[in-house]
């Protein structure tokens, strides 16, 4: 194959990947009744006048299964860490004791799992999304090389059967992960 159509496989592959990172992030984002560190990913917090992601400020550690200790590295930021997750849209109503900053989660509503499963799914199709968007650049590239006259049409047909192959493989990535995801929300 041409280098040009191996450079358009790569970064369509590359994008790919991406998008899947992005879709694992926004999964891991979204509560479950269990309690992880994950669902802070995306909280920032206002620290000396400038947003910081709340992983930066606070370590954090989850004694039982719904409820996480939050200890901030600096104990002036616990007002700010604590007003942020009060108007998060995490739904939590931490407490602090002066040292350590404790949420616990209150059991999920029926209503609000079907919620976050439909969330979920949301984020899984923009990934999914995404990737045909991807896909779609990748072969007009591949069609471009093959009207200039740069790669025969086998050579272009050889290349639209591998981005098929990639784009299949990533789409998969994303449906394994949102099925995942769900099964977690399921979970009593």
């Amino acid at each position: 194959m041409d280098g040009s159509i191996e450079e358009s496989l790569f970064e369509a592959e590359d994008k790919m990947e991406k998008a899947v990172e992005v879709a694992k992030e926004d999964f891991a984002g979204i509560r479950t009744g269990r309690a992880n560190a994950g669902m802070f990913n995306k909280l920032e917090v206002e620290y000396y006048g400038a947003p910081t992601p709340l992983q930066q400020l606070a370590s954090f550690q989850t004694p039982e299964a719904r409820t996480i200790l939050i200890q901030p590295f600096d104990k002036s930021s616990m007002t700010a860490i604590e007003k942020a997750l009060r108007e998060s849209d995490l739904g939590v109503n931490p407490s602090n004791d002066g040292n350590v900053i404790r949420i616990a989660l209150p059991q999920l509503t029926e209503e609000r799992r079907r919620d976050y499963i439909k969330l979920a799914r949301t984020k899984g199709e923009d990934a999914k999304v995404s990737m045909r968007n991807i896909r779609r650049k990748a072969k007009d590239e591949i069609d471009r090389f093959v009207k200039n006259g740069d790669v025969g049409e086998d050579e272009g047909s050889r290349a639209e059967k591998v981005l098929d192959g990639l784009t299949k493989k990533f789409v998969e990535q994303v449906d394994d992960l949102m099925g995942r995801k769900e099964t977690e929300l399921l979970e009593v």
